[in-house]
């Protein structure tokens, strides 16, 4: 009954104007340190879903293990409809396949609400390494002896994968070197204690368009709207990362399906606002929205892609 409450109360306050703040304050769960590109989705979204719903929207960020303990969380919250989990592919499509117990089964923990873009991953290059393309990096570390460091923000990941494919494929023994996050690799790429880095493009677009790193290949079938000057790694003749990741967000299994029908297209509308649009494509991401089936669909469609190139890959869950 406390539970039924709680779900009416979120409903009654959605369609509300803003300054209605007397509801419960709702929770986007973020699985990866502030500062990072995932955060800085949220918090847009975060404010902008505020603004719409006139209930307070807050970010509350859980980092660790790739978004394996923001996912733990979500599954122990609450089905009342006042906590949310912003994620990308990594942490529902990727993580279940490559850990053993990752504590949580999106099939059955989770209820997909409403997906919002895809986006791009990457390789860049720090500032201190000399080379302006990707060519030009597997070259020179070929002349370093065939060996380099890789960074990557979190272990068993799409970046680690690549970086391991990109070595396989040019004779080089490239090692990814996990963070816990894109924010502290990209931190230590700027020192130039790191060569390269692979990540999303929300997560390295600023830092390249200060040039102060340099994004030197991309992900998808095409260049991405916002770096038309970068190949993907298809026009280099790297394949197999022609699917682009996407962003979603999802709720506890067992919230009401109205609360999850009002709150997608909340997520709707808001990323339908002009001015939001437009941050969300600076930073990289091509918006639209899919609904909780589509979200569903693709989050499936995406995982047994990925579960083919890891058994092919030889990797063992860990």
């Amino acid at each position: 009954m406390i539970q039924r409450r709680s779900a009416l109360a979120v409903l009654a306050a959605l369609p509300l104007a803003a300054g209605a703040q007397d509801s419960k304050p709702i929770k986007l769960l973020v699985g990866f340190p502030a500062g990072g590109g995932t955060d800085a989705i949220a918090r847009l979204l975060a404010e902008a879903l505020q603004a719409s719903l006139g209930t307070p929207v807050i970010v509350e960020n859980k980092p660790g293990a790739g978004g394996q303990l923001a996912a733990q969380a979500l599954k122990a919250a609450p089905a009342d409809g006042t906590t949310f989990f912003v994620s990308h592919d990594h942490t529902i499509s990727i993580l279940p396949l490559v850990l053993k117990n990752p504590g949580f089964d999106p099939a059955k923990d989770f209820v997909p609400v409403a997906g919002f873009a895809t986006f791009a991953n990457a390789i860049a290059l720090s500032g201190g390494t000399p080379a302006s393309s990707l060519p030009e990096y597997l070259a020179w570390v070929k002349k370093q002896g065939g060996q380099g460091n890789v960074g990557i923000p979190a272990p068993a990941s799409v970046p680690e994968f690549l970086v391991k494919l990109l070595g396989e494929k040019n004779g080089l023994n490239l090692l990814s070197v996990p963070y816990r996050g894109s924010a502290p690799m990209i931190a230590e790429m700027l020192g130039n204690q790191i060569s390269a880095g692979v990540g999303s493009v929300p997560d390295l677009i600023t830092h390249h368009q200060q040039k102060k790193l340099k994004i030197v290949a991309v992900m998808g079938l095409q260049r991405q709207a916002v770096l038309p000057d970068v190949p993907t790694f298809a026009e280099l003749g790297i394949t197999g990362f022609e699917d682009l990741p996407y962003y979603g967000l999802f709720a506890p299994a067992g919230t009401a399906p109205a609360v999850v029908e009002r709150f997608s297209n909340a997520l709707a509308g808001v990323i339908a606002q002009p001015g939001v649009k437009a941050k969300l494509a600076e930073l990289g991401l091509s918006v639209g929205h899919m609904s909780p089936a589509q979200l569903a669909t693709r989050e499936r469609a995406y995982a047994a892609a990925w579960a083919k190139i890891i058994r092919t890959g030889g990797f063992q869950p860990q």
